[in-house]
Parts: structure tokens; sequence; C-alpha cells
């Protein structure tokens, strides 16, 4: 027998035993196309084969008219009639499996461990994200106010608040000391632009050359510059204004420019 792809037009010889396996159905090996091989089998080839015709599916049906064997009904299987009975007496909707009714509990377990254990954590929580965002909760004008309500019911005080940003240079100015050979004394005036009292900031002063590289570099905290512990305990009130002095040691010749840096 032969039956032809209907895809690449390939043609193949085949067995009865290779279409009871596939059922009619099959896959051509040089174009994996699945077709029913039932639709163009043939015993014979012509002699020339172009396209092999296919089976009308519109033919009239052969008739079995030679029955051979017809299996008992098993005695545990009802009649036909009670079988219909029985499916019209069943409910509709199948039960559930037994595996998606099964629920995952602990049974007899505590559970106010976990309860205990989140209430006390929660809190550590808090602590630990207001510590990193200390700076910023400080800065903000509405979790200050709330902030300093809750250091005073607790007897503390808050540090003040820090913001480079609102710091402005007036003036400032580089001349040998008067007094110590090889020295220099820089003197600057800051003023706080912000609208809130802040703390004096550290000052970073560094010395370059021509060239713009770095000769040196000091950092100066405000016990450095500022002598009186009240004055830096009080801050730099808004719009207010202070000078800063400064000495270090002479890097020579080569430093001809400045700059400074409030950190």
């Amino acid at each position: 027998m032969f039956t032809q792809c209907p895809e690449c037009l390939t043609v193949y010889a085949l067995t009865p035993e290779t279409l009871a396996k596939g059922q009619g159905s099959v896959r051509c090996s040089h174009c994996s196309a699945v077709f029913d091989a039932l639709r163009t089998l043939t015993e014979s080839l012509p002699a020339r084969v172009t396209r092999l015709d296919a089976h009308s599916t519109t033919a009239e049906l052969p008739r079995l008219d030679m029955p051979v064997m017809r299996p008992v009904a098993d005695a545990e299987t009802p009649p036909i009639d009670d079988l219909f009975a029985a499916q019209a007496a069943a409910p509709s909707t199948p039960p559930m499996p037994e595996f998606t009714r099964t629920k995952f509990t602990m049974h007899g377990a505590p559970r106010w461990p976990w309860r205990v254990g989140v209430a006390l954590l929660a809190p550590l929580l808090l602590l630990q994200v207001g510590y990193a965002e200390r700076y910023e909760l400080l800065r903000n004008g509405i979790t200050r106010p709330w902030l300093e309500r809750a250091c005073a019911g607790l007897s503390c005080t808050l540090p003040l608040p820090h913001d480079a940003d609102g710091l402005a240079l007036l003036s400032r100015d580089v001349r040998p000391h008067p007094s110590v050979t090889n020295a220099l004394i820089i003197s600057a005036t800051l003023r706080n632009s912000a609208d809130h009292t802040q703390a004096f900031p550290t000052v970073e002063i560094t010395l370059t050359d021509l060239n713009e590289h770095r000769i040196a570099m000091r950092r100066f905290r405000p016990q450095e510059y500022i002598g009186d512990s009240r004055t830096i305990h009080a801050g730099l009130a808004s719009g207010a204004s202070t000078a800063l002095v400064f000495e270090v040691a002479d890097p020579g010749k080569s430093a001809v420019a400045y700059e400074f840096r409030f950190l």
C-alpha cells in the first residue's frame, strides 16, 4: 500500500501495521508534517505519479455485515438501563480529590511565641531604620518637631541639624602668620542661609598649585576653630554670620590656590 504527504508530495510505502499503530495518522520523514494516510491510500501506483487522488469523505461508508463476536456484560457491570439511571441519580458535580481537601495545619503548635517575637522585633527594626536615617529625620521639617517632643519627654536633647547646602562663604583670605615663621593664617566669613539653626560644620581646606594638583589638605572640627563650647552647642542661627580663623603650616610658594568645603 502507498500514501502521499500532502505537504511535500513524497510517496511512501506502508503496511497495515503502520496504519494501525498511528490509527491512520503518520508523520512525514522529509518535512515532518503529520497527515491522514487514509486520504491517499492506494494499493498500486500509476506509471507517473504527481499527486495521488484523495479519497472523498462524502462517499458512502461500507457496512459491516459479518459479526464475529460480542462481549458478554460482566456480572458486576449494571445493565445499560440501570447504568443510565445511576448516572442520573449521581450528583452533577464530581467530588473533589482528597489531596485538594487536605489542609496542612500545625495541630497543637502554640502561636504566641511568633507573635511575641514579631512584637519585639518590629520596634527594633524601626530603631535601626531611624538610626540609619537620623540625619535626614533631624533635618526634615515634619519629623523633627515630633522628635523634639519625644526627646523632651525622655529628658534628652537632639543634635542640631546639619545642612552643608545652606552654608555660604562670604569672604576668604590667606596671609603670612605675623608671629610664627613658615605659617599661614587663613580667614573666612561663614553665613547660615538656611531657615533654621544648624551645627557648625567640619571645614576642609585644600591648597593646590597652578595645575590644580593638591599640595596640602586638612579638616578642622568646630572645636579647633571655635574656642567657646557654649557657642558650639548653640549652633549658627539662621541668617547669622561668623568669622573663621585657621593657622596652618606654609606648604611653600607652589601653593597658589585654596578651596573650602563644609562637611
